[in-house]
């Protein structure tokens, strides 16, 4: 284990973790909500630090990233436990326990990993922290980053942007994409189904924003909890304050960990889209697959510049980043790596 960051003695051999603002008050031998921060002697430790559970070569648009480096692939790694505890969890296998098998990957190795995956495959532009939440494996994702950073390799957050503000502005700069899974634009949604609150979410959003890293929002649309036409309007004009420009995925619910309400039905994903496309420039729709939502068009003239298909570039006709039948400026980060020719 090794020793965390952010975190103070507090009285009768307590600590207070200061990572993200549940703030938990860790008595000898116990853990904090994320069941990974541990205190032992008074000290607290990263219970996961290099303990790997999950490593892949996705697509980036699986993260899901549609503006950043389009057609490229990310190195994912993951390892366990959460700072959340949402009742619709798809990864509570590994988010909601540290009882799992691992692999220790050092830092450095992860990054020597990742330029190994690059030398096989030449549109592997770096590496995704993801599958579970990586702010609660904090030190290992600070180092790795670091290291990829002074590889030129990029690093991205697949995140709930639940992190106090401290270490969010200290990792920002190794930073340089983020899809952030902002779950509901409501407090008492936090509160109730992820045991969470909302304003800190909000925060990282912005800050990210603020920052310069490429920014995307996630949203699943959860029958009946936070799929009205209110909320839809609520968060997409929030979103369109930061940034009329930042891609949101509107993602399809499905029964899972604790909830088993209905999966979402695909015509209010497209109501859904709809509405949300009267305040930001670029709406997808995910967890649907045929017939859905997950093109990159011209928000000016409605030219297809993108088409994917299961999750991966099938198309493009994008010319400099910008829409070729109008001239639009498309917000991108990066050059599409699809092949043309394949």
């Amino acid at each position: 284990m090794k020793v965390a960051s952010y975190w103070q003695p507090f009285e009768k051999q307590h600590v207070k973790c200061l990572l993200c603002p549940h703030e938990c008050r860790i008595a000898q031998g116990k853990t904090g909500l994320c069941r990974v921060r541990e205190n032992k002697e008074g000290r607290l430790y990263s219970r996961n630090y290099a303990k790997v559970a999950s490593i892949a070569v996705d697509p980036i648009e699986k993260k899901p990233l549609y503006h950043f480096y389009p057609g490229s692939y990310l190195l994912s790694v993951g390892t366990t436990g959460c700072n959340l505890r949402c009742g619709f969890c798809q990864n509570y296998g590994i988010s909601q326990t540290s009882d799992v098998p691992k692999t220790e990957i050092a830092p450095a190795d992860l990054v020597s990993r990742c330029s190994r995956a690059q030398e096989r495959e030449p549109r592997v532009v770096g590496i995704a922290y993801t599958y579970n939440e990586p702010s609660v494996w904090y030190e290992y994702v600070f180092d790795a980053s670091r290291f990829a950073h002074d590889a030129r390799l990029k690093n991205v957050l697949v995140t709930n942007g639940y992190i106090a503000e401290e270490p969010l502005r200290e990792l920002l700069p190794y930073v340089d994409a983020l899809n952030i899974d902002l779950k509901a634009f409501s407090d008492e949604f936090y509160r109730r189904i992820c045991h969470g609150t909302l304003e800190p979410v909000l925060r990282s959003v912005q800050m990210s924003v603020a920052s310069g890293c490429h920014v995307e929002v996630t949203n699943l649309l959860v029958t009946s909890l936070n799929e009205s036409e209110e909320h839809v309007r609520d968060l997409s004009s929030w979103i369109a304050s930061v940034g009329r420009d930042i891609p949101l995925h509107l993602s399809r619910y499905f029964p899972n960990f604790e909830l088993d309400l209905p999966p979402t039905s695909t015509a209010t994903l497209t109501e859904a889209r709809r509405i949300a496309r009267e305040y930001l420039d670029y709406v997808y729709v995910g967890n649907v697959w045929g017939g859905m939502a997950t093109d990159t068009v011209c928000p000016e003239c409605g030219h297809t510049l993108l088409g994917r298909q299961a999750l991966e570039l099938s198309y493009c006709d994008l010319e400099a980043n910008k829409c070729p039948n109008c001239g639009r400026e498309i917000a991108m980060r990066g050059e599409v790596t699809w092949d043309k020719g394949e």
